[in-house]
């Protein structure tokens, strides 16, 4: 089932953002990676990582946060951000 991203919030780190969610999308728990995960393990985790520029991504109740890398721009990563999760299963 699709996840709508009902708005990002920026953090301290001017290289993450908080994607804030319609639903949690951490049933089994928070997790936190700093390389793409197994598809097998995380399909969610690791399709994030499919997005250019992502470097770091923490799935937590409601909300995910997601790093990227310094001088990428976020129009695109938000873009690819909301594309993954509105076609996750």
């Amino acid at each position: 089932m699709p996840y709508v991203v009902v708005e990002f919030q920026s953090t301290p780190n001017p290289n993450a953002v908080k994607c804030v969610l319609d639903r949690s999308p951490a049933p089994g728990g928070p997790r936190s990676y700093a390389a793409a995960p197994d598809p097998a393990v995380d399909p969610l985790g690791a399709a994030l990582f499919g997005v250019e520029g992502v470097t770091n991504v923490l799935i937590h109740d409601g909300w995910i946060t997601v790093g990227k890398a310094a001088g990428t721009e976020w129009k695109g990563v938000k873009a690819g951000v909301r594309r993954v999760l509105g076609g996750a299963e």
